[in-house]
């Protein structure tokens, strides 16, 4: 297996700025597992594809604010920082832009408190120390954490939020869920699909690439999941009533695999905690039965999840599809069922 197995050529025309009008006008290209063949929809369409009983299981993690612009002192030199993760009230994980930022330089943030970096984690990422707790500053200081492919500002800061958000905590958006609509979901329960909420605080490997030329080399870290005795219950009794688990977005899918890998059996129970689970080809799938996602981007560990699920070469062969057809990449884009 080489990274190269999971390149592809996207021209930058395809790569989607802004999103639509209307989450839900998103196009959806539904690829069968089983004979390969493709069809081509609209999201608002998803239902006419599921059946009584099936469940969507939603990462309903929250993006934060996570940018932060600021300086050096006493230099005064630009800097930046992607909050990653919180260790404690004051002390993060992040990815550092910007010259010299070693175990020891101070910074202060713009229109916030200053910090103070602490250790060197490897590449750009730091562990920062700030004099002040900084959940309670991230509202007014902090900028919302586009991915860099996307270079258009955003006009409404909750588009890049899905509509059932609830838990802060995350680097970026589970994108899958950005499709989603508080009126297609009301009408997808009233044709007996079933729901249940995880979370899955998306960190550093929303960001980093696969460098090495054989992926199972490489490092993924951890993130924090949670799957509650409620979503769990709902989750087995969907199973139990003849229903697919479809597994909304690739941090739905490592929620659900880790906490059925960590149970030890071919069932989910309640799980809290990190997971660096990294899905490659060869992986046996232990619960999801359908997966619904965005295009990714090439050589990245999420093409990799998507190809062990559905198969390396029918996925890059959907991608050549997709880009005949016009759709649209990324976070801003299109969507794909894989059933």
């Amino acid at each position: 297996m080489k990274t190269s197995d999971f390149d592809y050529d996207l021209p930058a025309e395809f790569i989607a700025q802004t999103p639509l009008a209307q989450r839900d006008a998103s196009r959806l290209l539904i690829l069968k597992r089983d004979s390969g063949m493709m069809e081509h929809a609209h999201f608002r369409d998803l239902g006419r594809y599921l059946r009584p009983n099936d469940i969507l299981v939603l990462n309903q993690t929250r993006v934060i604010l996570a940018r932060l612009f600021g300086r050096k002192i006493p230099t005064g030199g630009r800097i930046e920082l992607l909050l990653l993760r919180r260790r404690e009230a004051q002390l993060w994980e992040a990815l550092a832009g910007g010259k010299g930022l070693i175990p020891g330089k101070r910074v202060r943030i713009e229109d916030g408190p200053q910090a103070e970096i602490l250790a060197d984690l490897g590449g750009p990422r730091r562990l920062v120390r700030f004099d002040q707790p900084l959940t309670p500053q991230l509202g007014a200081i902090g900028h919302v954490p586009l991915p860099p492919y996307i270079h258009t500002p955003l006009d409404d800061p909750e588009r890049y939020q899905t509509v059932y958000a609830q838990e802060p905590g995350s680097a970026a958006a589970p994108t899958a869920g950005l499709h989603f609509t508080p009126e297609l979901i009301a009408r997808l329960k009233g044709q007996g699909i079933r729901f249940a909420l995880v979370t899955l605080h998306i960190g550093l490997d929303t960001f980093a690439p696969v460098d090495e030329e054989d992926p199972r080399q490489h490092e993924i870290h951890t993130e924090w999941c949670q799957i509650t005795s409620e979503a769990a219950t709902a989750i087995e009794a969907a199973r139990h009533a003849g229903g697919r688990v479809i597994a909304v977005g690739t941090t739905s899918v490592r929620a659900l695999e880790s906490a059925a890998l960590l149970s030890g059996a071919d069932k989910i129970l309640p799980f809290e905690g990190p997971t660096d689970l990294f899905i490659l080809p060869g992986y046996g799938f232990q619960v999801v039965d359908a997966m619904i996602t965005n295009f990714h981007l090439p050589c990245s560990t999420l093409i990799m999840l998507v190809s062990a699920f559905a198969g390396r070469e029918r996925v890059l062969e959907a991608y050549k599809i997709a880009k005949e057809q016009g759709y649209r990449f990324y976070s801003f884009g299109d969507a794909m069922l894989m059933i």
